[in-house]
């Protein structure tokens, strides 16, 4: 796998790869400079999906983004699924590995969510031993994410901020920076986002994601299916000017869109990158 910072193929505003613009992007439409592979998708064995996604390949470089290594889990590492992983990291050579600051399984069972985890020591601990194994096999940094959270643990011990910057240190591995879940938690979680942004390493941010949320009554998910908010936007914007020149990408799983539609967001993630205004509006006030 190609060194994050050996990678001159991925820059500027790529888009998360879904199935339903395979023809599309395979012809060419829009102006996309990269791909984020949902690997998970393709994990599994070989077929129509993973034929398209060769053919993907040859026209677009990659970045591949998992979500069910569970690297916070107090499970054993799932050996079989880093192998299927690692399998196709040798055959596509993807620009870098991206996982989440999380655990999806306990006792052997997959419980298909991204579970959040205390802040604390314990689960450092446990993070950075996992991200270990994985670097290990990849022969250099991956990328963490991260995640968005609805609850607060009694055990946390230290700040969200905190606990990320410690992971990324110890592991000696590279943040994928979450926007959206950044606001999120800010949100869920009443912290400045603001002040969580300019208190990153900023030696460690590697990649950006966009999404769209949710609002419910009295909280925000993190639901990928709807455009970003204004703020949001705003918030993307404060980190492109401290993060300045890192990618990002646009992601839109749930009752994926027209391509058209996604287009517009990238173009305006891509505007915002170049130093264009953020405009006003959208649906929530400032996290910060």
């Amino acid at each position: 796998m190609t060194g994050v910072e050996e990678s001159r193929a991925i820059h500027g505003v790529g888009l998360g790869l879904r199935s339903r613009h395979y023809d599309e992007l395979l012809a060419g439409v829009g102006e996309i400079p990269w791909l984020e592979v949902l690997l998970d998708n393709y994990a599994h064995g070989d077929g129509l999906p993973m034929h398209q996604l060769e053919l993907i390949a040859e026209d677009y470089p990659l970045v591949f983004h998992g979500v069910g290594m569970s690297l916070g889990s107090a499970d054993p590492l799932d050996v079989r699924y880093l192998d299927a992983v690692m399998g196709l990291v040798d055959r596509f050579e993807p620009a870098w590995l991206s996982e989440h600051l999380a655990w999806t399984s306990s006792g052997g069972r997959h419980h298909h969510e991204l579970l959040p985890l205390p802040f604390n020591d314990e689960a450092v601990d446990t993070l950075v031993a996992r991200i270990g194994q994985v670097q290990d096999r990849l022969g250099g940094p991956m990328l963490v994410e991260n995640s968005s959270g609805y609850t607060a643990f009694k055990a946390s011990a230290m700040s969200e901020l905190e606990f990320v910057g410690r992971v990324l240190e110890s592991a000696d591995c590279l943040l994928l920076l979450d926007i959206n879940n950044l606001y999120v938690n800010a949100w869920n979680h009443n912290f400045d986002a603001l002040e969580f942004l300019r208190g990153l390493p900023r030696e460690r941010v590697a990649q950006m994601h966009l999404a769209g949320h949710d609002h419910r009554e009295h909280y925000l998910v993190d639901a990928h299916g709807s455009p970003v908010v204004e703020p949001v936007w705003e918030l993307y914007a404060e980190a492109v000017r401290l993060f300045p020149d890192i990618p990002v990408c646009v992601e839109w799983d749930r009752d994926v869109p027209a391509l058209d539609l996604l287009l517009g967001e990238v173009k305006k993630a891509r505007d915002i990158m170049a130093g264009g205004q953020v405009g006003s509006g959208g649906e929530e006030s400032d996290a910060s």
